[in-house]
């Protein structure tokens, strides 16, 4: 048990940053590292926790693909805050240790306020849920507002009670047409004079009889010139009483007419009317009905903060809750690296002292190694340029071979050439010579036979043949030793 401990101490001290060599060197500072890896631990856990609520809100994943989620995102924190941690090292500079802690307390407020939204989402969830529903109705309200203002539906109103007028007059038989008022103001009228025509008519005529009877007026009975007055009276207005409801009798026909045309338009306009009517209703209520579902399964996380932040405007108890845990959440993310930035405030322990000690023992051993590669690269350098060196050296002396070979090459060339030269000449002398020998028997042999000759030959000689053979064996003697250096060098 004490080994297992003692294993999972050392691996939460690693996971805090602590090296293994310096622990056993300064094992006092072992808690300390064992505690900050346990704090790095529960914020993952809690990352966990919050990616896996987070998850199943906004998708609606299955809780354990959810978790499955969760822990590769507690995963990143935990590696995270490590680094913000680890890169943390004991400085004593305290403007050293501000300027290393502000980005990095920032970077985890972030962290750590994305990973508390989630979790007080799930905390107030109960309530949440109740304001959910509310939110959802006005929204169902809203968009219903917008529908009947929307350009396709706006003249719904006015189109119902266009059909509802339409079926009170098919049903009245036009008599409830608003049209028709002027046509039945008239017949009002006339059944009105009709009615005061008639009525004055009645009291003449009662006159009248009462005068025939004596029973008022004059009170003589008999056809006398009172009753006379009172029966033309009588008569006269029996005459208006005829022409008024003459005029009521047309004016009660017309209405009827325009009653029936009116009856018969309302019934043909009532079936285009009901049927845009159903048309456009259907739509409106297909469009909203769409609405209501989508709307219905809103239950992401952005209607949840929307809900969240109405209960803390409402509910002053339930926003101070929602602060604090939030801050709660907050500070456990920070807790790492604040607890690492205050550690660095104060004096350096016997492990930051070790840990400073090794790297500068790493440091130097690092800078020895350093020089010894460095001479020795500088010695390999050194013996490559040698190496160099000698390989020029080597092909100076060939370049060189081959000059004097060329050189040597170039001077038999010339003593040949001269060789050449001299034999030539000498080839030329004896030509000349030659030649010179050959003019010299040809002119002692041309002048004597032709002294001989003028001395001798007569007419009847045949000098001309021997002169011819003579020439002819000049000649051959020209062509067999009269050669000319030119033709010699030719031929050579």
């Amino acid at each position: 048990m004490k080994a297992r401990l003692r294993r999972l101490g050392d691996g939460l001290a690693t996971l805090a940053g602590a090296r293994s060599d310096i622990l056993e060197a300064a094992p006092g500072a072992r808690a300390r590292f064992v505690a900050l890896g346990g704090v790095l631990l529960s914020t993952g856990g809690l990352a966990v926790l919050s990616a896996a609520f987070a998850v199943h809100m906004a998708l609606g994943v299955w809780w354990p693909l959810a978790f499955v989620l969760g822990l590769f995102w507690g995963v990143v924190i935990v590696n995270l805050d490590r680094m913000l941690v680890v890169g943390m090292a004991h400085d004593a500079s305290v403007k050293r240790n501000v300027m290393m802690a502000v980005p990095r307390l920032a970077l985890a407020l972030v962290l750590g306020t994305v990973i508390a939204t989630p979790l007080t989402l799930q905390v107030f969830h109960r309530e949440i849920d109740t304001e959910i529903v509310t939110l959802q109705a006005e929204q169902s309200d809203a968009y219903q507002a917008k529908l009947a203002s929307d350009a396709r539906f706006r003249q719904l109103p006015a189109l119902r009670q266009r059909v509802a007028a339409e079926q009170s007059i098919v049903a009245s038989n036009g008599q409830t047409d608003g049209g028709l008022a002027a046509v039945h103001a008239a017949v009002a009228g006339a059944q009105a004079t009709y009615d005061q025509a008639l009525k004055s008519y009645q009291a003449l005529n009662a006159q009248a009889q009462c005068e025939l009877n004596g029973t008022c007026g004059t009170r003589k009975p008999g056809t006398g010139t009172a009753y006379q007055q009172a029966r033309a009276a009588a008569d006269a207005q029996a005459v208006v009483v005829a022409a008024a409801k003459s005029d009521l009798d047309a004016t009660t026909s017309a209405a009827s007419a325009a009653e029936q045309r009116s009856a018969s338009e309302a019934a043909g306009n009532l079936a285009t009317d009901k049927a845009t009517l159903a048309r456009l209703t259907t739509q409106q209520d297909r469009l909203q009905a769409a609405f209501d579902a989508t709307n219905k399964d809103d239950n992401g996380i952005l209607i949840r903060l929307q809900a969240l932040s109405r209960l803390s405007d409402q509910n002053a108890l339930l926003s101070a809750a929602h602060t604090m845990l939030s801050l709660l959440f907050i500070c456990i993310e920070l807790l790492p690296v604040l607890v690492k930035v205050l550690l660095n405030f104060g004096p350096p322990s016997a492990y930051d002292k070790l840990a400073a000690l090794r790297d500068r023992g790493d440091v130097a051993v690092e800078e020895v190694e350093q020089d010894a590669r460095r001479t020795i690269e500088q010695a390999r350098n050194e013996v490559l340029v040698m190496a160099e060196l000698e390989r020029l050296e080597r092909q100076k002396e060939a370049i060189q071979e081959r000059q004097r070979v060329a050189e040597e090459r170039l001077a038999r060339a010339r003593a040949e050439r001269e060789e050449a030269r001299a034999a030539e000449e000498r080839r030329a002398e004896a030509a000349r010579r030659a030649a010179a020998a050959a003019a010299r028997i040809q002119g002692v042999v041309m002048e004597e036979p032709l002294a001989a000759e003028e001395n001798v030959r007569r007419p009847w000689d045949t000098g001309p043949i021997f002169i011819a053979a003579r020439n002819a064996a000049v000649r051959t003697l020209r062509t067999v030793t009269g050669r000319t250096p030119e033709r010699e060098s030719l031929s050579a």
